[in-house]
């Protein structure tokens, strides 16, 4: 068993350097490849992920998978949720012809160049054939890996372990019932709450310096986190001592990258927090999207944008736009950066109409993976939902149908993580305000006491607890999105005086 063992874990140590590699390079591509170097950088992703693939797949592996799982109760539990885990990649991995694996791994360098210059153009035309080939691909492996299930549900479970349509139907038409009707009476009283100054010219050098505030305040050590600057904010991690955010500065918009680097954070924290026993382990990242999620949007809006916090970060943010915000409270800051109304923009949206982008894409994406939505139809599609459900109209593709990253990465079923995680985030709140005063901390500024709470009960497990276990774990309970709905109607009632 320790020859198994030392044989695995060689293995892993192989997978995680080729990892490595591969995040690194496309995070280069994000941030400092020029358009040009597209057909080399996807070149190159195949061929380290061909040998990823001959790793996944080697005999030797899967021998050593194959006896770890048989002989489970002998594990520690860091290798037998290791064996677990690579035991699920490996079938997947092992059902999938390796020329068909290349084609779709370079395909997704290739996709990801397509669709910017696409957005850059707001053509969708440009980025369509690439979507394709993605979607295809994708359905394909969803069969081969389950022939007897629905492909999306299938999807679905690679981001959110046991995730179903059937229990994404049940939550989003619960968000609907209850939240619709307050989004609607909100909408009639989008006067009530004054925005305009976070709109001007900011410029992007004071974003910095405030970007760079935020993460001191957050906790975000730089010699371990950095920040770069990306079309599409995203989150990297090569181990809890290399995790990287990105914003984009709007020169236009003061709250945009500031929220962007609170949601970003909110995720390096729970990679910077991961136990040290999992360095190098593929059990070191979150153990969902949904529950990465949770972190993101915990610290960008139950913690970001509340009362309190709002009060202590105010007077930073004025000191370095002195202008922009004369005559401008901390209360008049806190009712801004809470403003709802429907809009186009997802990254940009209100906590309240949120969700709503996020139905909007999986009613898309269900249609898209099963087969009744015609890609050449998607863009009107998107169009016509964003109208129906948000009242708002999408005037190019540019502001509709190109305006996320995901697809281009083959991302189907990420999506609906955005709003579960809204969810967790709710209730892991209620469960934190037992034991610690939030409002007062966050008032102060004093975020390590909510960092170290969420350490102790999500971050350092990484993946080794499921989703389900950490919720019971920090909240004593299983996923009840009432909290959700409750959070945010007595958020938005006050706010908006209803």
């Amino acid at each position: 068993m320790q020859e198994t063992i030392r044989k695995f874990k060689e293995i892993l140590a192989k997978l995680n350097a080729y990892q490595h590699a591969l995040g690194v390079m496309q995070y280069d591509s994000e941030t400092a490849m020029p358009r040009a170097g597209a057909a080399g950088y996807a070149a190159a992703m195949g061929a380290l992920s061909e040998e990823v693939y001959k790793l996944q797949t080697s005999d030797a592996f899967k021998g050593a998978v194959r006896e770890l799982l048989s002989r489970k109760a002998e594990l520690d539990e860091i290798t037998r949720r290791e064996a677990e885990v690579l035991g699920e990649e490996m079938a997947r991995m092992d059902c999938v012809p390796v020329q068909e694996f290349v084609e779709y791994q370079t395909e997704l360098g290739l996709a990801s160049s397509a669709w910017r210059e696409a957005k850059q153009r707001s053509d969708y035309a440009l980025f369509a054939p690439h979507l394709q080939k993605l979607l295809d691909s994708t359905r394909r492996f969803a069969r081969y890996y389950a022939p007897d299930r629905d492909p999306y549900d299938v999807l679905l479970d690679e981001y959110e372990k046991g995730m179903t349509q059937a229990e994404l139907d049940r939550f989003f038409g619960t968000l609907r019932e209850n939240l619709m009707p307050l989004v609607q009476r909100v909408a009639e009283r989008a006067d009530a709450v004054d925005d305009r100054f976070l709109f001007g010219h900011f410029p992007v050098a004071q974003q910095r310096r405030l970007a760079g505030a935020v993460m001191e305040v957050m906790g975000l050590d730089r010699s371990r986190c950095a920040l770069g600057e990306v079309e599409h904010p995203f989150t990297t991690n090569f181990s809890k001592n290399d995790v990287r955010i990105t914003t984009h500065y709007h020169e236009e918009s003061l709250a945009s990258s500031l929220y962007s680097v609170i949601h970003e954070g909110g995720h390096a924290l729970y990679e910077l927090n991961t136990d040290d026993a999992l360095i190098g382990s593929p059990l070191a990242g979150g153990a969902s999207m949904g529950m990465h999620e949770s972190q993101s949007r915990l610290y960008e809006n139950l913690i970001g944008r509340s009362a309190g916090f709002a009060r202590f970060l105010f007077p930073k943010v004025q000191a370095l736009f002195p202008a922009q915000l004369a005559g401008v409270t901390a209360q008049d800051f806190y009712r801004a950066v809470n403003r709802s109304a429907p809009s186009l923009i997802r990254i940009d949206a209100d906590e309240l109409t949120y969700p709503f982008h996020i139905l909007i894409r999986y009613e898309l994406e269900k249609r898209l993976v099963a087969g009744d939505l015609p890609l050449q139809d998607l863009p009107a599609e998107w169009n016509r939902l964003y109208k129906e459900v948000l009242g708002v109209a999408v005037p190019d593709d540019a502001h509709g149908v190109l305006q996320d990253s995901h697809w281009s990465g083959g991302s189907f079923g990420y999506f609906p993580s955005y709003a579960i995680g809204s969810a967790y985030g709710a209730q892991i709140l209620e469960s934190m305000k037992k034991d610690l005063d939030v409002d007062a901390l966050t008032e102060a500024g004093n975020l390590a006491p909510i960092t170290a709470w969420l350490a102790e009960r999500i971050y350092r497990f990484g993946k080794v607890k499921t989703p389900g276990e950490l919720l019971r774990s920090a909240c004593g309970a299983d996923f009840d999105p009432q909290f959700y709905v409750d959070y945010l109607t007595r958020k938005y009632t006050a706010l908006y005086n209803l």
